[in-house]
């Protein structure tokens, strides 16, 4: 590779790493052209799957401000720059990896902090985002209700007392 393709593909890797939320570390060997490109496509548009020399990746990950990868970046490596919901890449890549055995995650770095691969396997067992916020919204929703009831029952129970009390005057009456 030409010094100056050197560069380019740090600088490429640079910004990968500044603008990504997340990047989790893979060895793909074994893994076929198509499969990658089906793990690609399974990873969808908040990650992107690329393949990256080791030395390359760690002068961009220095160079990003990023520590902790060097021990991970070993071997053939592929990195997944994550743009969106972490847990969305993560169960991708390990649904992928229970079909193709091939798929080995390594590692990977969430928000500044080294993640090992047990740690990104807690990750892929997260729900998403949406579910998670659905679920919020709907212990919001029924503690409104119970408040509501709370605040409503002493009216109804006194609506209910005056019912009864004017049924037992017409009844005596």
């Amino acid at each position: 590779m030409a010094r100056t393709d050197k560069s380019a593909a740090i600088a490429e890797l640079t910004e990968d790493f500044r603008n990504s939320t997340a990047v989790l570390v893979t060895e793909y060997r074994g893994l076929t052209v198509a499969q990658m490109k089906n793990l690609r496509r399974a990873m969808g548009t908040e990650a992107k799957y690329s393949v990256a020399k080791n030395t390359l990746a760690r002068i961009a990950a220095h160079e990003a401000g990023i520590e902790g990868l060097d021990e991970v970046l070993t071997g053939p490596t592929a990195l997944a720059f994550v743009t969106g919901d972490i847990a969305t890449a993560a169960k991708a890549i390990k649904e992928f990896s229970k079909e193709h055995e091939a798929l080995v995650v390594k590692g990977g770095v969430l928000e500044g902090a080294f993640l090992d691969a047990g740690e990104v396997g807690k990750l892929a067992d997260l729900e998403s985002r949406e579910v998670l916020l659905a679920k919020t919204a709907g212990a919001l929703k029924a503690s409104l209700y119970k408040a509501a009831y709370v605040f409503t029952a002493p009216l109804v129970k006194t609506v209910r007392t005056v019912d009864a009390l004017r049924e037992k005057q017409e009844s005596a009456a």
